[in-house]
C-alpha cells in the first residue's frame, strides 16, 4: 500500500510503496493535498493491477516510474537540452499567429526582449535565471540613459511584464517549468502623475524659472486644453492645412477622445450619421477577442468635417486615407489608411509654426476631451464608455476638474459655503 508524506522543505508530497520486494520512494511535485490523495490512489491501483497480472511490467521498464505513471512510461525521458534566452525569445515570437497582436504591441515586446538580451545575455540559460539575475537586470535599467533621461520604474515594470508572459508560455509549452523569477523585485517608488493643466496654468510655473528642460517637458505632457482653447486650434487647422484628411483627422481626434491607433483603422462606414455616432475599434481592451467596439456621439462640428471629407474622399475602405505623404520614403498608393507615425507626422508639421506647438501629441487632445467632459459634470460613466478603458489613476488627474459637483458635497456639510459663482480664483 502507498504512503503519502509531506517533504516539510520543498512543502511538496511524496510517496512511497513497496513493489517486486523493493521500496520506492517518489515526488509527487504538488502541494495540493486531494491531488496527492488522488494520485496515491492511482498508484495502489496500478500496483493491484500488477500483482493480480492484469497488467503486464515490460521487461526494460523502470518499476518506480512504470507504477507512478499509471503504467504508461518506461524510461524517463531525455533531459531538454538547455533553451538560451536569445533562442527562448525567437521561438516565442515565431509561434505568434498572425493577428494575435496589434503591431505596436508586437514592436514594444521586441524592444523589451532586447534589452532583456542586453542586460542577461542571449546564450544565458533561462531557466537559469534568478530573482537576483532580475534584481540586478533591474539596477542595470535604472542605470540606462535615454535621451540624458534614466529609464522610468514605469518602462522596467513593462518589460518585467512581457517577461513573465513569455516565461508563462514556456511553461505552458514545457520549455520552462516553475514560475517567472520577478516575485519579489523591489522597484523604486514612483510619483503619481499630476492632474491635467490649461496652457495658462504651465506658463505661469514656467515663468517663475528653476526648472529644467526635463522638467519643463513633463508640465506639458499634462497639458489639457479648455473647450474655447480646441475649438481655437480646430480653427487655425481648418485654415493652414496642407492636405484636405488633416482638418478632419484632427476634429475627429478633438471630438472623441479617439487613440491614435484606433483613429488610423477607422472606416467610413463606421460613421452612421443618421444615428450621429461613430464606432471606433478597439484592440486592446480585451484578451479573448482581436477587436471589440464601442460608440461615441457625434458633434455637429465632427459630422460636419467628415461629411465634407468624404465627398472628396480618395475611395478606400478608411476613413482616413492620402495617395501621398511628404517626407515618406515612398509614395502611397490608393486606396491605403494613414499609419500612425504618418498621422503623428502631420499632426505635428501642422501645429509646428504656431502657438499650438505646445501640442505634442493626440493624447492631448484625448486627455482635453476627457477634461472638458469632467468639467462640464458630464457622468463618469459616459466618459468611461467614450473613452473605452480608463484607469482610476486617470480619472483621478482630471477629477479636479469638477469643481461643481465637488463643492456641492462638501455644502451638504457646510451649507453656508461660497457658490462657484461666487468663489475667486
Amino acid at each position: 500500500m502507498a504512503h503519502l508524506e509531506l517533504d516539510s522543505s520543498s512543502g511538496r508530497y511524496r510517496v512511497r510503496f513497496r513493489f517486486g520486494g523493493r521500496q520506492y520512494k517518489r515526488s509527487l511535485k504538488t502541494s495540493d493535498y486531494r491531488l496527492a490523495q488522488a494520485l496515491v490512489g492511482r498508484i495502489d491501483e496500478t500496483i493491484q493491477l500488477l500483482e493480480r497480472g492484469r497488467l503486464d511490467l515490460p521487461k526494460d521498464a523502470d518499476p518506480g516510474l512504470f507504477i507512478l505513471s499509471d503504467g504508461k512510461r518506461l524510461v524517463k525521458p531525455s533531459a531538454r537540452r538547455p533553451v538560451s534566452l536569445g533562442e527562448l525569445f525567437e521561438e516565442y515570437q515565431a509561434t505568434m499567429p498572425a493577428g494575435a497582436k496589434e503591431a505596436s504591441t508586437i514592436a514594444g515586446e521586441k524592444r523589451h526582449m532586447a534589452h532583456v538580451m542586453r542586460h542577461l545575455g542571449s546564450a544565458t540559460s533561462a531557466q537559469s535565471i534568478t530573482l537576483t539575475d532580475m534584481q540586478t537586470y533591474v539596477a542595470k535599467r535604472l542605470a540606462d540613459r535615454y535621451k540624458k533621461r534614466p529609464t522610468s520604474p514605469d518602462t522596467i515594470k513593462k518589460e518585467l511584464t512581457t517577461f513573465r508572459l513569455i516565461w508563462n508560455w514556456a511553461v505552458a509549452h514545457a520549455i520552462l517549468e516553475g514560475t517567472a523569477p520577478i516575485r519579489g523585485l523591489r522597484l523604486p517608488r514612483r510619483d503619481e502623475k499630476p492632474p491635467f493643466m490649461t496652457r495658462d496654468e504651465i506658463a505661469q510655473v514656467i515663468r517663475r524659472h528653476g526648472l529644467s528642460a526635463v522638467e519643463e517637458k513633463e508640465l506639458w505632457q499634462g497639458l489639457y486644453l479648455t473647450s474655447s482653447e480646441t475649438q481655437s486650434l480646430l480653427d487655425y487647422v481648418q485654415q493652414n492645412a496642407r492636405h484636405s484628411f488633416i482638418y478632419p483627422m484632427f476634429v475627429f481626434a478633438a471630438h472623441t477622445g479617439i487613440r491614435r491607433s484606433e483613429l488610423v483603422r477607422t472606416r467610413i462606414d463606421d460613421f452612421d450619421f443618421e444615428r450621429g455616432v461613430v464606432l471606433i475599434r478597439e484592440k486592446k481592451k480585451s484578451r479573448s477577442r482581436a477587436t471589440t467596439y464601442r460608440r461615441v456621439d457625434l458633434t455637429e462640428r465632427l459630422r460636419t468635417a467628415m461629411q465634407a471629407w468624404f465627398a472628396r474622399h480618395p475611395g478606400g475602405q478608411f476613413a482616413l486615407c492620402t495617395d501621398a505623404i511628404p517626407g515618406s520614403r515612398k509614395l502611397r498608393h490608393l486606396p491605403q489608411p494613414l499609419t500612425v507615425y504618418e498621422a503623428q507626422h502631420h499632426f505635428r508639421v501642422t501645429l509646428a509654426a504656431s502657438q499650438w506647438k505646445v501640442v505634442r501629441g493626440f493624447h492631448t487632445l484625448r486627455h482635453s476631451f476627457a477634461s472638458n467632459l469632467a468639467g462640464a459634470g458630464v457622468d463618469q460613466r459616459i466618459i468611461d464608455e467614450w473613452m473605452g478603458h480608463t484607469t482610476e489613476e486617470m480619472r483621478r488627474r482630471y477629477r479636479h476638474l469638477v469643481p461643481d459637483v465637488r463643492r456641492a458635497a462638501i455644502a451638504l456639510l457646510l451649507p453656508g459655503l461660497p457658490s462657484m459663482t461666487t468663489c475667486v480664483h
